[in-house]
């Protein structure tokens, strides 16, 4: 199933996508935020006929397919193209690095380019939502902690993020940085998550091409990771990294700027539109 939301920000109802039609899911759950995602939505979902929940209106704004998580992390150099792309040594361990919850938008709101900012760039990744609770989780165990999959641009301020002195966070965390969906796709219904294509274009123009194929760190084994040093909570979303392309890679580096539309998508988690403001 899709899950979304939908309406003004801060206004977003919960929602899942029926054939190309959006039904409003607000008489089932209040939203789609920690205390709903699991597998007792899924199962409840599953019990209802949902043709005949009401229709919503397919212009609605959409916004972030998961209201207010617990935790936003990201995973650095997590694809083998692009560390090679920018001549680093593959990472032992996976790199951690968080964002600002406060960067998360919908998937088609305006980017904005924070103050004093030169360097900010892009980045198309899959991420996956937790679905319960869990610390030090086996490895065996990880794949029951995945709620589903969505689409992320991992948006980054390069200077920031590599020489303003301290963790990546600096980089990744400003207001519109954090865009995610347009919906959740519960994990069921992705056969292969290790078979997906990624592209990103500005304005209109290919920069980024690739595949979850070239994942270095896998999604079970992150959440197993991740989940040794911190405890995961149902709607963390973890971004799993980026395919080459990135701006900050190019010769000379390309950086966005304003009136610039940024479009993204991975196959089976639908697509991405920014204007750059």
């Amino acid at each position: 199933m899709k899950l979304l939301r939908v309406g003004n920000l801060g206004a977003e109802k919960p929602a899942i996508l029926d054939n190309g039609i959006i039904r409003d899911l607000s008489s089932v759950i209040k939203d789609i935020d920690r205390t709903t995602i699991g597998d007792d939505l899924i199962n409840t979902i599953k019990k209802l006929d949902i043709s005949k929940l009401p229709q919503l209106n397919n212009n609605f704004r959409i916004g972030a397919s998961v209201s207010n998580p617990s935790n936003f992390l990201g995973i650095g150099l997590n694809f083998l193209d692009h560390a090679l792309e920018q001549n680093l040594e593959l990472p032992k361990e996976p790199i951690i690095f968080s964002k600002a919850t406060s960067s998360i938008c919908g998937p088609n709101d305006d980017l904005i380019i924070p103050k004093n900012s030169e360097k900010t760039d892009w980045e198309v990744e899959i991420a996956f939502v937790i679905g319960k609770k869990g610390k030090n989780i086996s490895l065996a165990e990880a794949e029951s902690y995945i709620f589903g999959y969505c689409l992320v641009c991992d948006f980054s301020e390069r200077e920031w993020q590599k020489k303003r002195s301290g963790q990546w966070v600096k980089g990744k965390s400003s207001e519109t940085f954090g865009p995610v969906g347009p919906y959740i796709v519960t994990k069921d219904e992705i056969k292969d998550v290790y078979n997906l294509n990624m592209s990103l274009d500005v304005n209109g123009k290919r920069m980024q091409t690739g595949n979850t194929s070239k994942m270095i760190h896998k999604m079970n084994f992150l959440t197993s990771y991740a989940s040794e040093f911190m405890t995961l909570l149902p709607g963390d979303i973890i971004t799993t990294g980026t395919p080459p392309g990135v701006g900050d890679s190019m010769k000379p580096p390309k950086y966005l700027k304003k009136g610039e539309v940024v479009t993204l998508s991975i196959d089976q988690l639908g697509s991405q539109k920014h204007s750059v403001v």
